[in-house]
């Protein structure tokens, strides 16, 4: 395993299985910081700095949450149109990044571009952590929804997990990347305008990771011990802000949508609901209230994954 120190979380490609324990371990470790509520002082010599190039609300304020707990400092910006960044000089992520390294020991950046986070990296002295870049990838994301996977249902081998959704979204290339490194079975459900690339299937392909494909989750929702959602009423990941009006065109269809009903009369008794939300209507809220949800918890275990990869990269667990 590659030590964590000064390493820049870009991808889950690149990860390898002892990685994702050795993060999922760091996290237990600091988890009762985060439960109790109670501050910690292990990066209170250190600066994190948020740079969000698109809306977030958990991504960005797990990330900053989670270096407040460690007694850590933040600073940063979650608009960059309210920077030269993205005003009319449109200054290069090579000029920022350049100027932003002197301001902290690692950063967090979320951006419209596919990229972009890896492009920031070569010319960054201080590590850089993907928070999502267009239709990439989202690590910090995926690595939180398997701490949850691992945490509510005791191990990551051996699982099927049913991904609906579109599949040209970021958390779906980084679940497929984290399959890779474990026994892990996915079944795909989307629909056809949303399809994953024949190159990203065949790259899990290479590395023998099973990937089953379906028209419905009517058809194989009997199967999974994980249902994964994401919406397929969709936003354009391209942009940096997309209005409400351009994007709802229509509600989910039901051979995409998770409710009550389906988890009722199809579904395992002990199968789980992730997602990263925000929702619209592929997951109805009357599943919130059912055994099967477990997307709230998702919001305590962000915080902790994310003290768990600022601690590693700084240094201050080993």
């Amino acid at each position: 395993m590659k030590s964590f120190l000064g390493r820049d979380i870009l991808s889950l490609r690149e990860f390898e299985r002892d990685d994702y324990y050795r993060i999922f371990e760091v996290c237990d470790m600091l988890a009762p910081h985060a439960r109790n509520r109670r501050n910690t002082d292990l990066c209170a010599d250190k600066t994190l700095l948020t740079a969000f190039y698109q809306p977030s609300t958990r991504t960005r304020m797990a990330t900053e949450a989670a270096m407040h707990r460690m007694g850590g400092h933040v600073l940063g910006f979650s608009d960059a149109k309210m920077t030269r960044a993205g005003d009319f000089y449109q200054e290069s992520i090579k000029d920022t990044v350049h100027m932003l390294e002197y301001y902290a020991d690692v950063i967090a950046m979320r951006h419209f571009q596919q990229g972009a986070p890896a492009e920031a990296a070569r010319y960054s002295s201080v590590p850089i952590i993907n928070c999502g870049d267009g239709w990439g990838e989202h690590p910090t994301q995926v690595l939180t929804d398997l701490y949850t996977m691992l945490k509510e249902l005791g191990r990551l081998d051996g699982l099927r997990i049913l991904c609906v959704g579109d599949m040209r979204m970021r958390t779906m290339h980084s679940i497929g990347y984290a399959a890779t490194q474990f026994d892990i079975d996915l079944d795909l459900v989307y629909p056809p305008e949303m399809a994953p690339t024949q190159e990203y299937l065949a790259e899990l392909d290479g590395r023998n990771t099973r990937v089953n494909l379906f028209k419905s989750v009517h058809d194989c929702v009997d199967k999974a011990d994980v249902i994964y959602m994401e919406p397929v009423v969709q936003a354009d990941y391209t942009k940096a802000r997309v209005d409400a009006a351009d994007a709802k065109k229509g509600l989910t269809p039901p051979e995409y949508q998770i409710t009550t009903e389906v988890l009722k009369k199809k579904a395992k008794r002990g199968v789980i609901v992730i997602h990263s939300l925000p929702r619209m209507d592929e997951l109805t809220m009357d599943v919130d209230s059912t055994r099967h949800a477990r997307y709230w918890i998702e919001a305590f275990n962000g915080v902790v994954l994310r003290m768990a990869l600022i601690a590693l990269v700084l240094g201050k667990v080993e």
